[in-house]
């Protein structure tokens, strides 16, 4: 029995994920191919585009080979801040440049506390820190200035990608208002940003809708993956959006938290929600939703240095993550005063500093390895709090959490979350819920769902907060 099905695909950081999920909302089967980042030099992060195409069609190739049918369409979602600058054959002038890169800073710095730095916030709905293309396109126009002017497009890597299936630069919004360079309530390019970079709209791609959607694939592709020239593709939005979704974090009260390499939590609301000291974004999701929310650099990325630095075993499989992890329980909350500031590869919210660096404090001679990676996991958690607490000062309470991420494997870490954050933590799907999120605006958008409250997948687990546990995260270890 042929079974109606769409592939969403998410373009991330270390990797590229499609995820098989029929019109009941199941997702029923991954692939998966990772990819390097390049890090010559403290502040440089760059990957190369051929490869994220290279296992993008793979992705689906063999998508395609395993379920043995054409899917009716392919979603995108992927990762946000990301710039390439292109030739008008949408070919690379260098490496792209990862969310992850500093070497911007200082522009960043100076953008901020400037007199334009509050109003770019507020039109843009992007933080001003080194991960925004805005920053980024400053900064090589005064340290690659043959290389700006030479530049036709600065695109994202889904640009990229969608200009190879169709030949067109077109930019989604929810991309675009990633950027620092778009108007999220004109839904326009802001002029402010383009004014400080100086470029003009001829320099990026065309915005359009995230539930724009293109067919027509050349032959060649068509054979490299199995697809028909009719099967539509969907251009979908970021990732953080798509995780929203996928989690099935949209109704009012109920936050998204994941953790992968980094980090985030986000809550879905009608209007965006602004709070110029945490810098909380807000991100463009549809026509009658905003996601707000805050991103930490060092997640799943800290745990990957511990076990690699610290411990000297590599992290390649979920089994070598549980055999560090299964350590957690066996001290108390709080490591018994063993505290740890994760800030390695610096920081987004709510410190916004690129400088910042990590810190064990309060180490004792009763001190055990157990000890260390409690604290690891005990202050990655807290930064994420820490952005939830500022969502909530700024008018988005929310009073139960959906989780995805690799962390979800953990149940122990999952369970320190809802400790920490004292509220109820459930696991909606072990599937990428970013892959998901982008399926789900698929058949909304195509008209097999006429929403999203159609699809209720159970929850694997529901953590309940010990509130033993809670009390003494607030009342005595961090203090909360």
């Amino acid at each position: 029995m042929k079974r109606t099905y769409c592939i969403g695909i998410d373009i991330g950081t270390g990797s590229t994920k499609a995820v098989s999920v029929d019109i009941t909302g199941k997702a029923f089967h991954t692939e998966q191919v990772s990819y390097p980042t390049l890090s010559s030099q403290p502040g440089l992060s760059e990957q190369a585009p051929e490869l994220i195409w290279q296992a993008f069609v793979k992705c689906i190739s063999r998508t395609i080979k395993f379920n043995n049918e054409v899917p009716y369409g392919i979603a995108l979602s992927s990762a946000m801040h990301s710039l390439i600058p292109a030739d008008p054959l949408g070919q690379p002038l260098m490496n792209m440049i990862t969310w992850a890169d500093n070497r911007s800073a200082s522009i960043a710095e100076q953008v901020r506390v400037s007199s334009l730095g509050e109003v770019l916030y507020e039109q843009t709905g992007t933080p001003i820190h080194a991960m925004s293309p805005l920053c980024k396109i400053i900064w090589l126009r005064e340290n690659e200035p043959a290389l700006f002017k030479q530049t036709h497009k600065f695109i994202s890597i889904k640009e990229y990608i969608w200009f190879r299936l169709f030949g067109v630069f077109e930019a989604d919004y929810s991309i675009a208002s990633a950027t620092g360079l778009f108007d999220i309530e004109k839904l326009r390019w802001n002029d402010n940003a383009l004014d400080l970079c100086q470029i003009t709209t001829a320099k990026l791609s065309t915005p359009v809708s995230t539930n724009h959607q293109r067919t027509g694939i050349d032959k060649s592709l068509q054979e490299q993956t199995g697809l028909t020239a009719s099967t539509s593709f969907l251009i979908g939005a970021s990732d953080g959006c798509m995780a929203s979704l996928g989690s099935l974090a949209m109704e009012p009260g109920v936050a998204a938290l994941t953790i992968g390499t980094s980090g985030a939590i986000r809550v879905a609301g009608t209007k965006p929600t602004y709070n110029f000291k945490a810098m909380t974004f807000n991100y463009w999701l549809d026509d009658h939703t905003f996601i707000s929310g805050g991103p930490i650099n060092n997640g799943g990325a800290v745990l990957k240095w511990y076990a690699q630095s610290f411990l000297k075993k590599p992290l390649t499989s979920a089994d070598d993550y549980n055999s560090i992890l299964q350590e957690l329980n066996d001290t108390p909350p709080g490591a018994e005063g063993l505290l740890f500031l994760p800030y390695l590869f610096g920081e987004r919210a709510p410190v916004w500093n690129s400088e910042a660096c990590g810190v064990f404090f309060g180490i004792n001679n009763h001190h055990t390895q157990a000890h260390f990676t409690r604290s690891v996991i005990e202050g990655i958690s807290m930064a994420l709090y820490n952005i939830g607490a500022y969502l909530e000062e700024s008018g988005l309470p929310f009073h139960e959490i959906n989780v995805s991420g690799g962390f979800i494997h953990s149940p122990a870490w999952v369970q320190i979350m809802a400790d920490i954050f004292g509220k109820p933590i459930a696991i909606i799907g072990t599937e990428d819920a970013s892959a998901v999120g982008a399926a789900y605006l698929s058949f909304k958008t195509n008209g097999y769902i006429t929403g999203y409250d159609s699809l209720k997948p159970t929850a694997v687990k529901k953590f309940l907060p010990r509130e033993e546990s809670h009390l003494l995260y607030r009342d005595k270890v961090f203090p909360l």
